[in-house]
């Protein structure tokens, strides 16, 4: 294969999907990921991609993903993850924090690791997506907060841990971002809690928006490593701090 290989996990919808057609158009192939397959075979049509199933909390499937991979990748993006619940502290269910952090934090770190050689082999850029609920606490926001807070700890330390080999590592933390499913997902179906979300905020991100963010910060010169970037809405000055329309 003559094109330059990108992998993109939890690519069957949202920034991951709009990631993959991002990098596709910059002429990546792209080896599509996630646990909807038939989603996936949808977007690889489309842009002549490989769809691997792929929960990241399986080292077989993980194992699986690296087969298909091969000795090169140029670009990595942990996208798989995501929030569950926003209950207080006092009233969680814990069982989703440890879900969360599963999936955010260790199912990155799996993929990570099982990819990293093939990563540096084609010298290439490792994106983790992480969040603004990373920059600061909120209320509700706790297990979230602390699984994505853990998630930019373990960039930074990669980071450290392969200064002088030719490998980037990049975090992209995106604020309000709009997607048909990481509200609703997260509120457990409630559509109407899930629109609540972004009643009257002009023009939040979409998941194009991100996508062009990762899609930038990888076609930059390979000396050139964008170590965080946050991308809000110009309607969020902050996680508490949003402008919304009567």
């Amino acid at each position: 294969m003559d094109k330059r290989t990108a992998v993109v996990t939890g690519a069957s919808s949202g920034i991951g999907r709009a990631s993959a057609i991002a990098l596709a158009k910059e002429g990546f192939h792209v080896i599509c990921a996630a646990r909807r397959v038939d989603r996936l075979q949808e977007l690889c049509r489309d842009i002549d991609g490989t769809a691997v199933h792929l929960d990241v909390t399986s080292d077989d499937d993980v194992a699986h993903l690296v087969d298909v991979v091969g000795a090169r990748c140029d670009v990595l993006v942990n996208n798989a993850g995501g929030a569950l619940g926003q209950d207080p502290l006092a009233s969680s269910d814990l069982s989703l924090w440890g879900t969360m952090y599963a999936t955010n934090v260790v199912g990155a770190a799996r993929v990570t690791k099982a990819l990293l050689p093939s990563v540096e082999a084609a010298e290439g850029s490792i994106v983790f997506v992480t969040s603004t609920a990373a920059e600061t606490a909120y209320e509700g926001g706790a297990g979230y907060c602390a699984a994505k807070s853990a998630e930019r700890a373990m960039v930074g330390s990669l980071r450290l841990e392969l200064c002088g080999l030719p490998v980037r590592v990049i975090e992209v933390a995106p604020g309000m971002v709009h997607t048909e499913e990481f509200s609703l997902v997260r509120y457990g179906g409630d559509q109407a809690r899930a629109d609540a979300v972004y009643a009257g905020v002009p023009n939040p991100l979409t998941a194009d928006d991100v996508a062009e963010t990762i899609r930038w910060s990888v076609s930059l010169p390979s000396h050139v490593n964008v170590d965080k970037i946050v991308v809000r809405p110009r309607s969020q000055a902050a996680n508490h701090k949003i402008f919304r329309q009567s």
